[in-house]
């Protein structure tokens, strides 16, 4: 599509009108003219949904899970959200009506809602992602010095594509353990370098004629980033040579400026404004510093690292935010909204800031502390683990089940798997189709095929306190990959908001937010009504063919534990 500026519309009308009016076609002038005006005529970028602008920054900004839970926590302080500390007395600080956040270890982040009318018992919606990536980390002790270059020592996490990593142009951010030279206090400080330090760069083809038959690599000493020349260290002590016979060691006594450069530990300091002696210890990721951004003909795609899961916990944050602060957010009734944005899911959750941890049960133990109180809120509870799912690949068409094949753009991912790598059940499948098919969106399938393993996510382990679990996703392309693939227009959707009902077993409705991808066109925030009655019982929706967006649906179904008597039609008195 061309634009064509003020100053040449007018000259360039009247040149087809006068060529009309002959009998000779009129793209001889209208070549002609724009040949003239070439410096004057531009093309229009497509347009891209204002939700993945958005993304883009947050995701630019946050090259660790440090920073990705220190932008979602300045977000919901914008939107009115208060911080909390796990050591405090909560007691004291929860309101009816009070939006709240806690984080821990910097790196995960809970963030609440607490509705008028709550009372112990009552249920949590809960949308759980994760904040960290597969990346290449700085060892404890990094300084590594070979043929005249100055390396850096790092330790693969996750499950990365990890020959999308070299020829890659590689920077540092994270952490950085800070203290005073006059007192014994420490800080932390987030650090992100922001340009080009490291590159880990393949053998030459005149080296390797076989390089492109079979790509393999030893990551022990093969995966090592340079981070410039030996002759450019003019500060701190010569750097010796490291092999396996001249290794250097970190040993007692040690410290940050003997287990790394000096070059190094001087730009950390400049970049954070604080002397070397000063840091103490850091906790730094390498990242690729080119910009993640949207692209195809269309923008309909986003080319980005950490797509997985970034994605999901940004559209986490962005609906909790805006389901307070929207003009069209209602006053919630009843269950507890809530996000839970996790550390370590690549590596097994198994930390203190993992799903594994006691964040999400200290959480239902401190709004719900008696025993039975605390057994009730589980049993109303619901739980959508929000990642990422894997989209049909054009080239690889035979690595995914036969019919079912996620599309970018195409609609929210259903993940569901028999041996229960996916927490996902029929109840949990139904309940998210009707949410999204009521308006206007469309579901995707995801299993894995037979002969291949499953991937998992945050959704079997946290299911294990007994929460209703569905696991779903957007689908992307090249998972783990240091450049990933999704779609624009499926972060526009997800950051919709439903708004779903839990009904207990008296009847008693209790609204709940629950911010999940929905395939909604329109775009907006969505409040639409369910009701589920307890988990072990059933489950209404109603749609009627004219309802409004508002108005409750019109499908019954019961389901009972089994061996137990039917329950009752939840349309009878109780």
């Amino acid at each position: 599509m061309m634009l064509y500026s003020r100053s040449v519309r007018k000259p360039l009308l009247k040149s087809l009108r006068s060529t009309a009016n002959t009998s000779l076609s009129p793209a001889p002038n209208l070549t002609h003219y724009l040949q003239r005006h070439q410096h004057i005529v531009t093309m229009v970028q497509p347009s891209i949904p204002p939700a993945a602008a958005s993304f883009l920054e947050f995701i630019n900004a946050s090259p660790t899970p440090f920073h990705a839970v220190h932008n979602a926590s300045e977000r919901l302080e914008s939107a009115g959200f208060q911080r909390i500390y796990e050591k405090d007395n909560w007691e004291k600080q929860l309101k009816e009506g009070g939006r709240y956040f806690f984080t821990r270890n910097q790196s995960s982040l809970i963030a609440f809602t607490i509705p008028k009318g709550w009372k112990e018992g009552a249920g949590l919606s809960i949308v759980a992602t994760h904040t960290d990536s597969p990346c290449l980390r700085v060892r404890p002790v990094s300084k590594r010095s070979k043929a005249g270059y100055l390396q850096v020592g790092v330790e693969t996490y996750g499950g990365g594509i990890w020959h999308s990593w070299f020829d890659r142009d590689l920077s540092l951010a994270g952490r950085v353990i800070v203290t005073d030279k006059n007192s014994t206090k420490f800080t932390s400080r987030l650090v992100n370098l922001k340009r080009p330090l490291l590159r880990i760069p393949t053998l030459a083809i005149h080296l390797d004629r076989t390089v492109n038959d079979n790509f393999k690599f030893n990551q022990e000493t093969q995966f090592i980033p340079i981070l410039g020349q030996v002759a450019s260290q003019l500060n701190g002590p010569p750097v010796p040579e490291t092999s396996d016979k001249n290794p250097v060691i970190g040993v007692a006594g040690s410290n940050v400026q003997t287990n790394h450069h000096a070059s190094l530990i001087d730009l950390i300091a400049e970049d954070i404004s604080v002397s070397p002696e000063e840091i103490h210890d850091f906790e730094l990721c390498l990242y690729d510093v080119q910009p993640s951004q949207a692209g195809g003909i269309n923008n309909e795609f986003i080319f980005s690292p950490r797509l997985d899961n970034l994605m999901s916990s940004f559209c986490a944050v962005e609906a909790m935010a805006d389901s307070v602060s929207s003009d069209r957010a209602v006053p919630l009734e009843g269950n507890v909204n809530v996000i839970a944005l996790f550390n370590h899911e690549e590596i097994g959750s198994v930390s203190t800031s993992g799903a594994e941890s006691s964040l999400l049960p200290t959480l239902f133990h401190r709004l719900s502390p008696t025993p039975a109180a605390h057994a009730q809120s589980i049993s109303r509870s619901f739980l959508v683990s929000a990642d990422m799912g894997h989209a049909i690949h054009p080239s690889y068409m035979d690595s995914h089940e036969q019919v079912h094949r996620p599309e970018i753009n195409g609609g929210l991912v259903v993940k569901t798997n028999a041996k229960q790598r996916y927490a996902t059940d029929a109840v949990g499948t139904f309940l998210i189709r009707k949410l999204v098919e009521n308006r206007g969106g469309r579901i995707q399938e995801f299993e894995v095929r037979n002969d291949m393993p499953c991937g998992s996510t945050v959704g079997p382990m946290l299911s294990k306190l007994g929460l209703r679990t569905v696991d779903v996703g957007m689908p992307m392309l090249s998972m783990h990959s240091i450049r990933e693939t999704g779609g624009t227009k499926d972060v526009h959707e997800r950051r919709s908001l439903l708004l779903v009902s839990t009904m207990s077993g008296r009847g008693r409705v209790i609204p709940a937010l629950v911010a999940i991808a929905t395939g909604v066109v329109s775009g907006v925030y969505i409040f639409q009504p369910l009701i589920i009655q307890e988990r072990d019982k059933l489950v209404t929706l109603n749609q009627s063919p004219n309802a409004t967006n508002n108005a409750p649906p019109n499908i019954t179904s019961t389901i009972s534990r089994p061996g137990s008597p039917p329950t009752e039609d939840a349309s009878k008195p109780a």
